[in-house]
């Protein structure tokens, strides 16, 4: 294949060699009779000095349009080479990028930044405007060769017109088109309440959700408040959502979004799956492993009682009579996802924790002492790290004693990257979910996580 694609150009350029040459041996030839002729006239004719002097001349002059013609033509730029799949370059890697930006509100405004990007071999994937007062914001999802780097990136668009320009790198997952993203969301926290803050950090990006509890300050209003960097909502369960983005202002766009999320679930109340696993324990008992919510407060406080005080000191870190009184937030699905175990009798034995807690999550467990030491606190362990995965978190954290020995075993058990901090006797083991996270920022842990204000 390699030697017949080249083939026809070799071809070519020896007919042109060929043609070439016997220009050149003509030329050769008619100087030798020119030469002759001279010799002949300036030797039997009068005027031969004359005739010396003009051919000398007329000599001087061709040579002079050789030198010319072969300047231009001999050394002028090849044109296209014949095809060679042998040493074709291959196409560069891209890159896929976010890209926001403020133009004017003009016409031909968006055009010369799209122009702009298509000369840097930029590939535009998806566009959204959000009309301002004083412009629009326009939001691209771009692909840009590996060769292009993000400040050359930011240069052009700026120098087509852009302001306040924000990028940032993206992933497959977001080639998804918007509505469609949006519907997948609406659905997913249609279909479960603690959706609603991962559907919401997936609209807005990167951004700190924090439900602040009624009475703890003055409440929005009903159709909430935009702010430049935050957007204030009625949480449906009481209270306020804040969602703040210091990186990025909010448009009204995304607030109009944002606000639409959290009616729909004002609308439909609370909403947890109802799915249920049977699992057979290795001694032969049977479990069953489902989701738990507010309903379940009752059973967790008997629990409780049951519970010895190290087992409970051992979950909460805390005064032990304080502990019930977080069941209520523990159990809510606006603050995570919490699995219980139950026995065949239908007796609530333990509990396992995720609760959102900004780009890391912390899983926490409770087992009833004589459930302990069965493989309950594994199972519930490896569910929650694997709903965290199906969430997008980056890591989980969990917050013990350090001679707390079983859950140190189980997240070892887990096979994951762990990061160990100690304090006093207060261990905070992370465990990294994928390599993307590990650029991460970590933030320091308090040893009485349960007693602060959470993050969603």
């Amino acid at each position: 294949m390699h030697q017949s694609s080249q083939s026809p150009a070799v071809s070519r350029r020896g007919h042109h060699h060929w043609r070439r040459e016997a220009v050149e041996l003509a030329a050769v030839f008619v100087a030798v009779a020119a030469a002759d002729l001279a010799a002949n006239l300036m030797a039997h004719g009068p005027g031969g000095p004359v005739l010396l002097t003009g051919s000398a001349v007329l000599l001087l002059a061709v040579t002079g349009f050789h030198t010319w013609w072969s300047r231009r033509h001999g050394h002028s730029p090849p044109g296209p080479p014949a095809p060679d799949t042998a040493t074709s370059p291959v196409a560069g890697e891209s890159v896929l990028w976010r890209l926001r930006t403020t133009v004017c509100d003009t016409p031909g405004s968006l055009a010369a930044l799209c122009g702009a990007l298509a000369a840097e071999g930029v590939d535009i994937l998806t566009l959204q405007t959000h009309p301002l007062s004083d412009g629009t914001v326009d939001e691209f999802l771009v692909r840009a060769p590996s060769t292009v780097q993000s400040q050359e990136l930011i240069r052009t668009v700026s120098t087509a017109g852009g302001r306040d320009t924000w990028l940032e790198r993206a992933d497959t997952h977001d080639l998804v088109d918007t509505p469609t993203r949006v519907l997948t969301l609406a659905t997913r926290t249609a279909l479960d309440t603690a959706e609603l803050p991962l559907a919401l950090r997936q609209l807005l990006g990167r951004c700190r959700i924090r439900s602040l509890p009624a009475g703890s300050g003055e409440l929005p209003p009903a159709d909430g408040v935009l702010e430049e960097f935050a957007l204030r909502l009625r949480d449906p369960s009481g209270g306020t959502l804040v969602i703040e983005r210091p990186y990025l202002p909010f448009t009204p766009t995304e607030f109009a979004r944002a606000r639409a999320l959290v009616e729909l679930d004002a609308q439909l109340g609370t909403r947890v799956p109802h799915r249920r696993d049977v699992l057979t324990l290795p001694e032969g008992n049977e479990i069953t492993v489902r989701r738990a919510g507010p309903a379940d407060v009752p059973a967790a406080q008997a629990m409780h009682d049951r519970c010895s005080p190290t087992t409970l000191s051992r979950r909460y870190h805390g005064p032990i009579g304080d502990a019930t009184r977080y069941l209520g937030h523990l159990l809510s699905p606006r603050h995570g996802r919490t699995l219980a175990v139950e026995t065949a009798s239908g007796r609530l034995v333990a509990l396992g924790h995720l609760l959102w807690d900004g780009d890391e999550t912390e899983v926490a467990l409770l087992v009833e002492d004589e459930w302990q030491g069965r493989g309950v606190g594994a199972e519930l362990l490896r569910r929650l790290v694997a709903l965290a995965q199906e969430a997008g978190c980056g890591a989980v954290y969990a917050v013990t004693k350090s001679a707390n020995t079983p859950m140190v075993a189980a997240m070892r058990n887990l096979g994951l990257p762990l990061d160990y901090l100690v304090e006093d006797a207060t261990l905070v083991i992370t465990a990294t979910l994928n390599h993307s996270a590990e650029n991460t920022p970590r933030v320091q842990r308090q040893p009485h996580g349960h007693q602060r204000t959470r993050e969603l």
